[in-house]
């Protein structure tokens, strides 16, 4: 099912598979802290299952919200038009936020120059449209 190869090496492939569900820890994190990104961690995730576990790898890539954008990332390097949007709007809702609650101005600033930098790098990838399914085809028409 997946393109993933297991390393040889037995303690390398232990190696990958603790550093990807840390990976993976991390990135459910993020999901619920403002300025710990989630979808690094989750390709970093993917990629280190790649190369210690089938079993984790496969589990990733099939689940429903993370699975297509994972392998729409390893297959064109790209991501759907709508996870680029959501990944604008929370960047804005989390960095806004954070912005809106500190006292500090140069912390301000220096939010604000990360949030414009992470903007660049996500405006830089380019964008794929995923085949449509066959439930969104029949509700469409």
């Amino acid at each position: 099912m997946s393109g993933a190869r297991l390393h040889d090496s037995r303690w390398v492939r232990l190696l990958c598979l603790g550093m990807g569900i840390a990976a993976l820890l991390l990135g459910i994190v993020g999901i619920l802290l403002p300025l710990l990104p989630t979808t690094p961690f989750i390709l970093l995730a993917a990629a280190c299952f790649a190369r210690s576990s089938l079993r984790f790898h496969d589990w990733l890539l099939n689940q429903r919200i993370a699975g297509p954008i994972i392998r729409e990332w390893q297959t064109h390097r790209a991501m759907p038009r709508r996870a680029k949007r959501a990944a604008y709007l929370l960047m804005l809702l989390s960095f806004g936020s954070s912005i809106l609650f500190l006292d500090l101005l140069w912390h301000r600033l220096m939010l604000a120059a990360l949030g414009l930098i992470l903007g660049f790098f996500l405006w830089r990838v380019p964008v794929r449209e995923l085949p449509e399914t066959d439930d969104e085809a029949a509700r469409s028409t």
